[in-house]
């Protein structure tokens, strides 16, 4: 199928694309990469009276640390994340996480904070973000604001951006020495969504107990979710097996995800348990040097 006629938009600067947006109201969309956006658009499961193209903004994209942040640009590639060392070095969890989206022809389109901003709980990114304690940067009509993951997320599909807004940068505080973390998937082929996933980042204390702690799931409810009962157990205390496995039954009983062709309730609820220990446990290798 071919998507509904839309106006395409090409602004140069940023608040030009956010004039457009303001203009055009409800029939306006943004598009970042465009590989949720234009599947949708062509399957006519949405549609846009216009299209406001940001791929042209300077200052959208890049990958820095300053001022005690990792700022990514939202436009920044899934694929530049890859091939960051800086992201390699220091910042693991999102590296395993980029590589397991869709596939390299998709990587090499898709954004960020297209991937955040869709809203999807299938995505990747939201759980790694969650984990990761980061905000988002928005900005619209009446200037620049700054929201908390945990606020992001609203419902299926909904997030706390207005209808005139750009996500223009994703910020995660540098992690602190003795600092890991892992992103674990679970798919039925190579580039498909997650049946269930997990998200986890770690800091480790002067005696190996757990500092801090961020969990994220993929595709275990309606919104994005972060293991919060889960992360208390396991805050303070040495991260054996017997903590780990009571933190994943935790993070499972938090999660309330719909059977569909990928699983069955039981089975993604089990899953989301499987691989929240697994994503700790490696996590916690790698906030120890391993």
């Amino acid at each position: 199928m071919i998507p509904s006629a839309f106006d395409y938009h090409a602004p140069d600067t940023l608040d030009e694309a956010v004039a457009l947006l303001e203009r055009h109201g409800d029939e306006a969309k943004v598009l970042s990469g465009g590989q949720s956006l234009l599947p949708l658009l062509k399957l006519r499961l949405g549609d846009a009276g216009h299209l406001v193209d940001i791929g042209r903004i300077p200052g959208l994209t890049g990958i820095t640390e300053a001022d005690g942040y990792l700022r990514i640009g939202g436009a920044t590639r899934e694929a530049d994340l890859e091939r960051s060392d800086l992201i390699r070095e220091k910042y693991p969890i999102l590296l395993d996480t980029a590589a397991v989206i869709a596939d390299p022809l998709v990587r090499n389109r898709a954004t960020v904070g297209g991937n955040l901003a869709h809203g999807d709980p299938a995505n990747d990114h939201p759980a790694t973000m969650l984990a990761l304690d980061a905000e988002v940067v928005a900005r619209g009509p009446r200037g620049e604001r700054t929201i908390p993951i945990t606020r992001f997320f609203t419902g299926l599909f909904a997030t706390a951006l207005a209808p005139a807004e750009i996500l223009t940068e994703i910020r995660i505080p540098v992690p602190p020495p003795r600092s890991g973390g892992a992103y674990v998937k679970l798919e039925r082929k190579v580039g498909d969504y997650a049946t269930a996933a997990a998200a986890v980042q770690v800091t480790l204390g002067g005696q190996g107990e757990i500092a801090r702690i961020g969990i994220g799931l993929t595709n275990a409810g309606p919104t994005p979710i972060e293991a919060t009962a889960a992360e208390g157990s396991l805050r303070g205390r040495q991260p054996d097996a017997a903590a780990i496995a009571e933190a994943a039954r935790l993070a499972a009983d938090a999660t309330s995800p719909s059977a569909d062709r990928r699983g069955s309730v039981e089975y993604k609820r089990d899953m989301a348990r499987v691989l929240t220990g697994r994503a700790i446990h490696k996590a916690v290798q790698r906030a120890g040097g391993q």
